[in-house]
């Protein structure tokens, strides 16, 4: 059985960023875009970070390894 990709799966890494970028212009064209401010940017990068490091740990302690 063959599985055929679709949408994004398809396409190169240069055409994906291109639609992309065409969605982000639009979105800021039209008003309805969202810009973070500094101090929101810093406390999402910070629960990204924090989720990162928790599923690292937690893939370290199902292979039986001390994650500190």
């Amino acid at each position: 059985m063959s599985v055929k990709t679709r949408g994004f799966a398809s396409m190169t890494p240069e055409r994906k960023k291109e639609v992309a970028s065409k969605g982000g212009k639009a979105v800021h064209q039209k008003g309805v875009g969202y810009k973070w401010t500094p101090e929101e940017a810093k406390i999402a990068g910070r629960k990204g970070g924090m989720e990162s490091r928790r599923k690292k740990n937690e893939a370290k302690i199902s292979k039986g390894i001390d994650p500190k």
